[in-house]
């Protein structure tokens, strides 16, 4: 029997001048299932390519899914896609073994977190406050270039890398300190030096039942103080923003192989919700 994609509309404008199209899986001109491939514009010379909404409907599967998926590696490659990213919930096992099988990696994991009722307590001895327009610039560019090193330590080339951070920074805070609905703090020892710095997006997206979820888009506590549990103080002061934002729910991103990092989210009560896999295309 012969499997191939067939699209299953026109070629529609993706996110910031992207390309997305729905493709249906057909075996002998028969449509048994469907996906979706999307393409970022490229920058700093790589475009990147993303599979989506695969499904094959069951009593057709038999290896079907497999070949979708590699014709639409095709198809991105036809793009000029030189990498794929693909998201799975962390629960669906087939879907994560599938992309391992094809040779994708995990690169990143989306966790979350319901907060409890009563944050906890932040350390007496240790004050926080608001990164001011002064301080704003500095911290910018430290929070640009520290991103533009886990991008890169993550297989993006520099340009894509340095490109990236700054598009993403920029379009994450466009009013820098004083874009709505954003928590941006310094943690302070006794002398008043700073330790570290947290960034929290308050109302980052809305969950499916209507709850509002904040995103943790940076947590960074300066190299010579690490190793103290600053971080922990940092996540500690993220669940005082929420609630004194009203959002109960708290996500974030954090790459697969940043182990300490890993370990502090999982002792904090954060599980997963997705994994981000990527390919190369060669």
């Amino acid at each position: 029997m012969t499997t191939t994609l067939r699209p299953e509309g026109p070629e529609e404008a993706g996110a910031d001048g992207g390309r997305t199209r729905r493709w249906r899986i057909m075996v002998n001109g028969r449509p048994v299932g469907g996906l979706r491939t999307s393409a970022t514009p490229a920058r700093g010379g790589t475009r990147v390519g993303s599979i989506a909404e695969l499904e094959v409907r069951e009593g057709h599967r038999r290896g079907r899914a497999t070949v979708g998926a590699l014709a639409a590696e095709e198809v991105l490659r036809s793009w000029g896609c030189g990498r794929i990213d693909v998201t799975v919930p962390a629960d669906a096992e087939p879907a994560l073994r599938l992309a391992r099988a094809l040779g994708y990696t995990e690169t990143m994991r989306n966790l979350a977190k319901r907060l409890d009722d009563q944050p906890p307590p932040l350390p007496t001895e240790l004050t926080h406050r608001p990164i001011g327009p002064a301080e704003y610039p500095a911290w910018r560019d430290a929070s640009v270039a520290a991103y533009r090193e886990r991008l890169t330590a993550a297989g993006a080339t520099p340009a894509e890398a340095a490109e990236r951070a700054a598009h993403d920074h920029h379009r994450a805070l466009p009013a820098g300190p004083a874009t709505p609905d954003t928590a941006l703090r310094h943690l302070l020892d006794p002398d008043g030096r700073v330790l570290g710095s947290l960034w929290v997006a308050l109302r980052q997206d809305v969950l499916p039942d209507g709850r509002l979820l904040a995103w943790v888009m940076l947590v960074e506590v300066a190299p010579e103080h690490r190793g103290r549990g600053h971080g922990r103080t940092l996540m500690h002061l993220a669940e005082h923003a929420c609630r004194a934002a009203g959002v109960r729910d708290l996500g974030l991103n954090v790459f697969s192989d940043n182990t300490p990092a890993l370990a502090l989210y999982d002792s904090l009560g954060y599980r997963p919700t997705r994994r981000v896999l990527a390919k190369p295309l060669l």
